[in-house]
């Protein structure tokens, strides 16, 4: 290696390795923090500093950084069969337990589960799924694919165009035919005067002029997330999917609900749509089914999708899609296992025993004038920063002042999420009262450094 070559951890990550969703400013000014292990909900890094990370990771780390059960159940399946497809009639024994419980644990009274190694692919294959149905039922037309604006779906290309985020125009997106309707944020949309059900009938009467619009017989789908996640922790508002569900019903759209970051318990329940009490037609998962050790995602169908996909797959013999590691045997095992941890060691009781410690926490730190507003649910909230809390003005966006709270946070050995104008925190399910005190405490020293610099 050369005189020159970087030496310190930060140096070589930064020599070597190309950022996503990364704020560039800051690793110029701050480099790099190069993780090397972790301790219950603490991660360390290289020069030994440790941070309670309240991001669980991204979203995923739900039984922390080092569960011994989780960590043993993926040896033991390295040991015994390391790795396969599910490809040509084959698949592992764990592969098909797994489908088995998926279906056990989801709303649905009988389904078939596809595998993923993303929650992005996972909504990319359905996609795929509902253009393949539409071609094999006679209409092929029905390719439309709505969601909401704020909406995070995904990074792939279909993902990527079903998420209503405006960075997606640098690479030239959405595709035609991805529609994308009003963010359900009631506190920043509701327009003067409106109450919270006018606003919900707004919601509603818009997707009806939508269809009208576009013309049912061309909308294959509309995907939601129980409450958006990777826009900002952004609950729907009171009634929201009881006025838009016989909306899609009696148009025949089927209703996705994009569980990749409610899923498995986050907001309280095991999923975000039994949380506001709806049945989708299909679901998506990802991130706390393997408790963030292994990567995967999995499409669940409900009843009528499986039905017909499997007739229209026996048309023509197969269904032509699938990924080298689908249903690979040790992600499997482990998900069989994080599914065990989360609903019978504990992890889902405690979300629900800490919700009330999580939610005063933010309801405390809204009361500061530069926050203009708390929401969440479960052990997922955001606190969105203001300039002028009577107006909801945002600061001026050059000012990144969720990035330098982030930052700051950081410093404080504290990690969570800058997203817009908020912060979000959606920390680990194994989580304890103190640790929830430790967080906020931090949290809190961070607000008030950076509010006193920009406000």
């Amino acid at each position: 290696m050369p005189d020159t070559a970087p030496t310190s951890w930060p140096a070589r990550a930064e020599a070597s390795s190309f950022f996503g969703f990364t704020d560039l400013p800051s690793v110029r000014e701050r480099g790099t923090v190069v993780l090397t292990r972790g301790e219950g909900p603490y991660v360390i890094d290289s020069e030994g500093r440790r941070y309670l990370d309240a991001n669980s990771g991204l979203w995923n780390m739900v039984a922390g950084f080092d569960h011994a059960g989780l960590a043993q159940a993926a040896k033991a399946q390295y040991d015994r069969f390391p790795g396969y497809h599910s490809f040509f009639g084959r698949m592992s024994d764990q592969t098909v337990m797994l489908s088995e419980k998926l279906v056990e644990v989801s709303p649905f009274p009988r389904g078939r589960v596809f595998y993923t190694n993303s929650g992005s692919e996972a909504n990319d294959t359905l996609v795929k799924m509902l253009w393949f149905l539409g071609r094999a039922e006679g209409a092929p037309e029905r390719r439309k694919i709505l969601t909401r604006v704020n909406g995070y779906h995904g990074v792939t290309v279909a993902a990527a165009s079903m998420t209503g985020k405006p960075y997606n125009a640098l690479f030239g997106l959405p595709l035609p035919g991805f529609l994308h309707l009003t963010c359900p944020h009631y506190w920043r949309e509701g327009g003067p005067g409106e109450s919270e059900a006018a606003f919900t009938a707004r919601l509603a009467d818009e997707l009806e002029e939508v269809i009208a619009r576009e013309g049912a017989e061309t909308i294959a789908g509309f995907f939601a997330e129980p409450v958006i996640g990777a826009g900002g922790v952004i609950p729907p508002p009171e009634g929201y999917f009881q006025a838009i569900g016989p909306i899609l019903k009696r148009h025949g759209i089927p209703l996705i609900s994009d569980e990749v970051i409610c899923g498995f318990g986050r907001t309280g329940e095991v999923w975000g749509c039994e949380s506001y009490d709806f049945t989708p037609d299909a679901i998506v998962a990802s991130k706390a089914l393997t408790a963030g050790y292994f990567p995967m995602g999995a499409v669940i169908l409900g009843p009528d999708l499986a039905d017909r996909m499997q007739a229209a797959s026996e048309a023509v013999e197969e269904f032509p899609h699938g990924f080298t590691a689908s249903g690979h045997p040790v992600g499997c095992a482990i998900a069989l296992k994080a599914i065990d941890v989360i609903l019978n060691e504990g992890l889902l009781d405690n979300v629900r025993a800490l919700t009330p410690q999580f939610e005063a926490g933010l309801a405390r730190l809204a009361e500061h004038r530069n926050i203009g507003e708390w929401r969440g649910r479960g052990l997922m909230g955001a606190l969105e920063a203001v300039a002028d809390k009577a107006t909801k003005t945002p600061f001026p966006a050059e000012l990144s002042v969720s990035e330098r709270v982030a930052n700051a946070c950081t410093d404080h050995g504290l990690i969570c999420r800058p997203l817009g104008q908020s912060i979000v925190l959606c920390p680990p399910f194994i989580m304890t009262e103190a640790q929830m005190d430790e967080m906020f405490e931090k949290l809190e020293a961070s607000l008030e450094r950076v509010f006193a610099e920009v406000a």
